[in-house]
């Protein structure tokens, strides 16, 4: 099959390798002339597992950059919409990239083609995309309007593309659905999986995934509802979590108890300093505007957000309580992304943590695997980028771990201790446990446990083997 991706961001990036992956001919469009420069030169301007070895794999041969719409667009049967849809200041999706390239695509129509909505948008767009279409001079027997929701992870996007909890095709005529499923046939029916060369399958890979095929406004009700769910778990966990704290219960004991509920499922189900990235705020600032519009108050999702902004206050209250004044302290941090795996920084509750601790006059030294050169564009010289975790730490008065990466889950403790000014750590991702913490001498901060010192923790054994012995 003959594809055209419209946008090189991090969705187009991927379904562009991953399609030339399954075997199609891919051509890559985008008007940022430097960064297809980049891309032609082998340059990646994402950090994301498995893509350069892709982009290694087929660049110059079934995928290749452009920046010439009309003519990929002449070449190729279907086109895949990946631009950006930012929000705007009253929270809905900025549609105008999208209706740009439909005007595009519509004057340079040669025969049939399907049009898919790749990037995140909200209901009705695909009608709108029609619209557009046929006043700029398409014919209506001449193309198609689908969605294609994605339902990739950063950090994860290349293996959540090619092995997918589901396929979603959401358009109103069969030819389109069978174009389609002809794109998705090497994961549909497993012949991908096969061979050699493929891609490792991640644990517990649903193979081969079930495709869903849908009305496309169902399709696009399908994306924003399921990453609205999502946060919503996380904001659940955060929500328990806090009574956790107040009542002494461990919130990770308790989301054992519940995930373990196969109506419920552990996945997402983690407290934390809360979520953020490119999506989940985004998206569920869109839906809610989209429920608005349809005059529906979903106070569900206005809930979400007010947790999750303040699970970061809370976290900030959290290091208070850790050294009583900020001001003149010096922090070490650990990760800036707003998750592992990725580079990505946009909606970071990282960033918001060292902006909140640079204005009440602490001073930071950051580390993260990823995304120190994102954060010098946010940061600049205001604070000091350390090469690695103990550098982060050394003559710190605390240690905050802000981004669950798997090496800070297996820092060397002793060595740890140490490099910092006094032992204590603050884990916004709860990556140890408070026993081992405190026999290694630190005092330990997490979310949803009841905070752990050296001498407290000698004190409760104390205490308990006291009350054994009487017994």
């Amino acid at each position: 099959m003959h594809i055209t991706i419209v946008g090189s961001g991090y969705v187009g990036l991927v379904a562009g390798a991953c399609f030339a992956e399954l075997g199609h001919e891919v051509i890559l469009v985008d008007n940022d002339t430097r960064k297809l420069a980049a891309l032609k030169a082998g340059e990646l301007p994402i950090h994301e597992k498995f893509l350069p070895e892709l982009l290694t794999r087929h660049r110059d041969s079934r995928l290749k950059f452009c920046g010439d719409l009309i003519e990929a667009v002449t070449a190729s049967t279907a086109i895949f919409i990946a631009v950006g849809t930012p929000p705007t200041d009253q929270g809905e999706a900025d549609l105008s990239y999208v209706e740009s390239v439909a005007r595009e695509v519509a004057r340079a129509i040669n025969g049939y083609k399907v049009v898919v909505e790749k990037s995140t948008v909200p209901v009705y767009t695909s009608n709108w995309i029609r619209t557009v279409m046929l006043r700029n001079g398409a014919s209506p027997e001449s193309f198609d309007i689908a969605s294609n929701p994605e339902f990739l992870r950063e950090g994860t996007a290349v293996t959540d593309f090619l092995y997918p909890d589901r396929i979603v095709l959401g358009a109103e005529s069969e030819r389109c659905i069978s174009l389609l499923r002809d794109i998705y046939q090497p994961l549909e029916n497993g012949s991908y999986y096969g061979r050699q060369s493929a891609i490792p399958s991640p644990d517990n890979a649903r193979v081969p995934p079930p495709l869903i095929v849908t009305s496309a406004k169902s399709a696009e009700l399908i994306k924003h509802a399921s990453n609205a769910f999502l946060a919503m778990k996380i904001s659940f966990a955060n929500a328990v979590a806090s009574i956790c704290e107040a009542v002494g219960a461990d919130v990770q004991q308790v989301c054992l108890g519940v995930g373990s509920d196969s109506r419920i499922g552990s996945r997402f189900l983690n407290p934390s300093i809360g979520y953020g990235g490119s999506c989940f705020p985004k998206d569920l600032m869109a839906f809610r505007a989209v429920a608005r519009e349809c005059s529906y108050d979903f106070r569900l999702l206005e809930e979400v957000i007010r947790i999750n902004e303040n699970q970061r206050k809370r976290f900030l209250q959290k290091v208070r309580s850790a050294l009583w004044t900020l001001k003149g302290k010096r922090l070490g941090v650990l990760g800036l992304a707003f998750k592992g795996g990725t580079d990505d920084i946009r909606e970071s509750p990282a960033v918001f943590t060292v902006e909140a601790l640079l204005k009440e006059g602490c001073t930071v030294a950051a580390y993260d695997p990823a995304a120190i050169e994102r954060a010098r564009e946010v940061f600049g010289s205001t604070i000091e980028y350390a090469p690695d975790a103990y550098r982060a730490a050394r003559h710190a008065d605390a240690l905050l771990i802000l981004t669950e990466w798997q090496e800070f889950a297996a820092l060397d403790l002793p060595r740890l201790h140490s490099q910092l000014k006094y032992p204590i750590v603050v884990d916004g991702r709860n990556l140890y446990d408070p026993r081992i913490m405190v026999e290694h001498g630190f005092t330990y901060y997490s979310i949803g446990r009841e905070a752990v010192a050296p001498e407290t923790y000698v004190a409760a054994v104390s205490g308990r083997d006291k009350h054994h012995n009487k017994a």
